[in-house]
C-alpha cells in the first residue's frame, strides 16, 4: 500500500473532530449550515462526513470567535471572510455575505452580555 499518511491527507470523522475540539456533533452539523460557504466536509459513499485538517482548524477558529471574542454568527462570517478569503466565494465569484444591518459602534458584531447591565444588589 502506498497511501500517504501525512497530516495533510488525514481525514477525521465528526466524532473525532468533536473530541478534539470539544464541540458537540450537533453543533458541528449546525455550523455546517450556518457557515456553509466555509465549513463543508467531504462525504464518503455512505454519506459520512470526512473533515480535513483545514476543516479542523476552521472549527477551532469558529469556536474561538464565538466563545472568546463573543461574535455573532454574522460577525464570525465576516471575520472568516478575512481569514479564509478563498472559502467565502459563491459559485458566481462574488461574496455571499450580505450586510443588511451595518453594525453600530465601530463595526463590531459582538453579542451583548446578559450580565453586563444587572445590578447584584437588587
Amino acid at each position: 500500500m502506498t497511501k500517504d499518511k501525512g497530516p495533510q491527507n488525514l481525514m477525521l470523522t465528526i466524532d473525532q473532530v468533536s473530541q478534539l475540539t470539544g464541540v458537540r456533533k450537533s453543533t458541528l452539523r449546525y455550523w455546517e449550515k450556518s457557515f456553509e460557504e466555509f465549513l463543508k466536509p467531504a462525504r464518503t459513499q455512505s454519506n459520512r462526513r470526512e473533515y480535513t485538517m483545514e476543516d479542523l482548524d476552521l472549527v477551532k477558529t469558529i469556536k474561538r470567535l464565538l466563545e472568546e471574542e463573543h461574535l455573532t454568527s454574522e460577525g464570525v462570517r465576516l471575520r472568516l471572510l478575512k481569514l479564509y478569503p478563498h472559502h467565502g466565494q459563491s459559485k458566481g465569484g462574488g461574496q455571499e455575505v450580505k450586510q443588511e444591518h451595518p453594525p453600530s459602534q465601530g463595526g463590531t458584531y459582538r453579542r451583548k452580555s446578559k450580565w453586563k447591565d444587572r445590578n447584584p444588589s437588587q
